[in-house]
């Protein structure tokens, strides 16, 4: 008869007569978790934005409808359609002319607020909270006040006339460029205090000694900013650029809301994705024109991130 020794293990031992059993994760395990912390992002992924790129780009070639009903492939026929439709080109001038205005005041503007509110003095505080209070609010509530405003019986009508600054109210939401120009001051004052912050990251990581090695050498305020506070924030001036180039040829809530959706008189100052609404609703609606004209849209705004792109290559030589 033969006898299994049970003596008890010495101390940190393993336990003698006992099989030892793998508690860790086997391989299959490990390879399938991290798809299932992903799974839920892959699957908002590819329902909200793939499919639908997908579905915008095969709508492209079809004379598809809002109401639906057979669709027929046409081919080229609606980029062709782009290329003669006068309300593109007026669209795609105001969204580039609202692109250029916009584009020094917010690369510019924010860099000096954020250089005036990053200073340690007494109720700076408060003028951040201002400056970045116009950020958290709604477009379309601001771009009602802003009607209000600029309507021909609105504050800055009433104002400029008892100073008998002008005779009569001026057209703000009737006038082509005097909607783009309402709309530009509209997207400026409600992105100062977004642009400041990424300003204020960048400064926050100037060291104070270039600044203090550049005073001991005899530059005055403004020599520092261009030789010490520019290069420093060029990186963030860059990405600043191309989002407010983005977003600048996206507009759309200011120009609707202040124009009451009709891109003012005779939709003259109607902006591309004005146009892409127009066409993608109603009973007349043509979703093939406006997926073609969505397609426009993008290869349009791809063109600043490849410009991004160049500059930082560049800059990284």
């Amino acid at each position: 008869m033969t006898v299994t020794d049970v003596s008890a293990p010495a101390a940190g031992g393993p336990v003698s007569g006992r099989p030892r059993r793998d508690t860790g994760p086997t391989r299959t395990t490990r390879r399938i978790t991290p798809w299932l912390f992903l799974a839920p992002a892959l699957g908002w992924l590819m329902v909200f934005s793939i499919w639908p790129s997908l579905n915008t780009v095969r709508m492209a070639f079809t004379n598809a409808k809002p109401l639906g009903g057979t669709e027929k492939y046409v081919g080229f026929e609606n980029f062709a359609l782009i290329l003669r439709d006068d309300q593109v080109v007026n669209a795609l001038v105001n969204s580039v002319v609202f692109m250029l205005v916009c584009l020094p005041l917010l690369t510019v503007l924010p860099l000096l607020i954020a250089l005036l509110v990053e200073k340690k003095i007494p109720g700076i505080t408060f003028f951040r909270t201002a400056f970045y209070t116009p950020v958290i609010a709604s477009a379309v509530v601001v771009a009602l006040i802003w009607t209000f405003m600029l309507d021909d019986r609105g504050l800055v009508n009433g104002l400029a006339q008892e100073l008998s600054i002008i005779q009569g109210p001026l057209p703000f939401l009737t006038d082509r460029w005097l909607i783009v120009l309402s709309a530009v001051s509209l997207t400026v004052w409600k992105g100062l205090g977004y642009y400041m912050i990424i300003y204020l990251a960048a400064l926050g990581n100037v060291g104070k000694d270039l600044h203090e090695a550049a005073a001991m050498d005899g530059a005055g305020a403004v020599r520092r900013f261009f030789a010490v506070t520019l290069p420093a924030v060029r990186g963030a001036m860059l990405l600043i650029a191309v989002l407010v180039c983005v977003a600048a040829l996206r507009v759309f809530s200011e120009v609707f809301i202040m124009t009451g959706g009709t891109g003012g008189a005779g939709g003259e100052a109607m902006t591309l994705v004005m146009l892409i609404q127009q066409y993608s609703r109603g009973f007349t609606g043509d979703l093939g024109y406006a997926s073609a004209l969505s397609i426009l849209m993008f290869f349009i705004t791809l063109v600043p991130l490849l410009l991004l792109g160049k500059l930082n290559g560049k800059g990284s030589e």
